[in-house]
């Protein structure tokens, strides 16, 4: 068993009390970014004059043999190491020797793993930004190319007033824009170095933390050795930040869902992101968009399980917080792959405009704006609501459509109406006429496209 700590210890570690303390079984997946750190601590150490420069090339070749072995499949990850940290210690040691035992000086494992930590979620903060831009340019384009498209709009799933596709997905492109500055923010905090806080009061060697910190790209060294040590606020953060956009992704998930229902027929799934029955061939299932908006779930678990975890801890460091990596790692590698999974079913998607357009057309999604005619020629708002209360329950019973009506049947309920309300009850103008700032005409949204194309890769917010 190999361990970094045990010469106070007597008798050998259990071997159940090793397998349950060990994480090498999944903090194997921090091996890249714990090279990188200790890279940087030795290149320090020998700058400071606290090991040998000769030491400290030594080391820094050996860890890059390391790293080059494993990449060629030289090196290969086997059983009997606590941690990936004993794990590169221990080779560090076999191929250098007695220099290799200098590279954890000024440093505790209480530090290293935060600091591997946040390499290894500053990475992946990066790499969700990069999917989350990738999946706002589909977006973008499918929104360019239907500012035309007139579909219903809908409150408690009912058919409310008509809009464009545009304007609809316009909503989501501005939820994800959201979560991209959301987590610029977060990776803003999260960007700082606690490398040097030691065991958690620091140490008596002469660290220059801040050159590890520039070597190592970030911005600043932290401010306090025991919050550098028991803090986890920015790994919460992300899964919070995570959790928002599987929100987000299952709404939207849910919207495809019901538009590929044989009740709407508003999409056609691709079939290479459907799948179907093992007893109904007919079927075509939305498995991915239903899997999408299944794991959503799963994040937030992650998510309520590490702010479970920390709810009780004193400072500063304790083993709890082990139990941060697994949760972490899921919800991350969650939310990447249903970014890019829902980027490619949406790039795929089929629109069948005519329907949703003859949809809009049903269900009286222009009564409000025969209420503002009827506003525009005197009549009372109030008054006027009724009125067009009245008028759709005659629709209904008659089984029609405002616009279906006669003059002189529109006359009957009120004087009021000319010839002119049948213009003024067209999708068309329902929707141009909606002109103020964030509005589904085609003006309205052609300007929130010049915005979001500002935005779009930059992570600045609306």
């Amino acid at each position: 068993m190999a361990q970094l700590w045990g010469g106070r210890f007597t008798k050998e570690t259990d071997q159940k009390v090793f397998d349950f303390n060990e994480s090498f079984s999944f903090d194997r997946r921090l091996f890249f970014v714990d090279i990188e750190g200790s890279l940087a601590h030795a290149k320090m150490l020998a700058a400071q004059g606290i090991i040998t420069e000769e030491d400290g090339i030594k080391i820094r070749e050996g860890l890059n043999s390391i790293l080059e072995d494993y990449k060629s499949g030289k090196l290969v990850f086997s059983k009997g190491y606590e941690d990936v940290h004993s794990f590169v210690e221990a080779n560090l040691i076999e191929r250098i020797g007695e220099a290799g035992k200098k590279l954890h000086t000024g440093r505790s494992r209480n530090d290293q793993v935060a600091l591997d930590m946040k390499l290894y979620a500053r990475q992946k903060t990066t790499d969700i930004i990069d999917d989350l831009t990738v999946l706002e340019g589909t977006l973008l384009n499918i929104i360019k190319e239907n500012t035309e498209t007139y579909m219903p709009g809908f409150t408690h799933l009912q058919k409310a007033q008509p809009v464009t596709l545009a304007h609809y997905l316009s909503a989501y492109l501005e939820m994800f824009l959201r979560d991209t500055e959301r987590l610029h923010q977060i990776y803003g905090r999260l960007n700082i170095c606690p490398l040097g806080a030691g065991a958690l009061a620091g140490t008596t060697y002469p660290l220059d933390r801040d050159m590890v910190a520039k070597e190592l790209g970030f911005a600043a060294a932290t401010g306090n050795s025991m919050d550098s040590v028991s803090d986890r606020d920015y790994l919460i953060e992300l899964m919070s930040a995570f959790s928002i956009i599987m929100m987000h992704l299952s709404r939207f998930c849910e919207e495809l869902i019901l538009w590929n229902s044989n009740e709407y027929r508003f999409v056609e799934m691709d079939d290479a992101f459907s799948t179907g029955s093992s007893i109904m061939p007919q079927k075509k299932n939305p498995d991915i968009a239903e899997l999408v908006r299944g794991k959503t779930g799963r994040v937030y678990g992650d998510l309520m399980g590490l702010l479970t975890t920390m709810k009780g801890l004193p400072l500063a460091y304790n083993k709890d917080m082990q139990e941060d990596k697994e949760g972490f790692f899921d919800a991350s590698d969650t939310v990447e792959d249903c970014i890019q999974l829902f980027e490619g079913m949406l790039r795929t998607v089929t629109f069948k405009k005519d329907i949703m357009e003859k949809s809009a057309m049903m269900g009286f999604t222009n009564a409000t704006d025969a209420a503002d005619y009827l506003v525009k020629k005197g009549v009372a708002f109030r008054d006027a609501h009724g009125i067009i209360g009245s008028l759709v329950l005659y629709c209904i019973g008659k089984n029609c459509a405002i616009e279906d009506l006669s003059l002189a049947e529109l006359k009957e309920i009120s004087p009021v109406f000319e010839e002119d309300i049948y213009d003024a009850i067209t999708l068309k103008t329902c929707v141009e006429r909606r002109l103020t700032k964030g509005g589904p005409s085609k003006q309205a949204v052609e300007e929130a496209i010049a915005r979001y194309e500002q935005c779009i890769g930059k992570g600045t917010g609306l």
